[in-house]
């Protein structure tokens, strides 16, 4: 009886230790993509929702790299819907609010130098209250 008790913590201990299955670690990574990318569009909103609150002259460019360097910071996952919603954002815009080819530069400039790392302060407007 103990022989089996001992076969049985030790085949369990072992089967704890190994390595999951590829199918397995495929979808807990599958699983942490989504996670990641429905944060980044939570962040993203988030700057858009401080942006419009803010409503601060010349401050556009320091929430897009706010929302783009908050999403990217969660993976993978919030660095693609960081990168989606940035470019469908402009797309929509470069032909709606008139502002040019210019400003869609340096709104896209500021999105990937937020997805990159960059800190978002390079682009705050002084006067911009501390609560952004």
């Amino acid at each position: 009886m103990r022989l089996w008790v001992c076969v049985v913590l030790l085949s369990t201990v072992l089967c704890a230790s190994a390595d999951r299955p590829a199918i397995l670690q495929g979808m807990i990574r599958a699983g942490q993509f989504v996670r990641d990318a429905a944060g980044g569009s939570w962040d993203m909103y988030r700057a858009y929702r401080d942006m419009r609150e803010a409503n601060y002259k010349g401050a556009d460019k320091y929430f897009h790299a706010r929302g783009n360097y908050d999403a990217a910071r969660r993976g993978p996952g919030g660095a693609w819907a960081a990168r989606v919603i940035s470019d469908a954002r402009e797309n929509w815009q470069g032909g709606v609010s008139g502002r040019g080819a210019e400003d869609t530069r340096a709104d896209q400039e500021a999105n990937a130098w937020g997805r990159s790392g960059g800190d978002p302060n390079r682009y705050r407007p002084k006067g911009l209250p501390s609560k952004y």
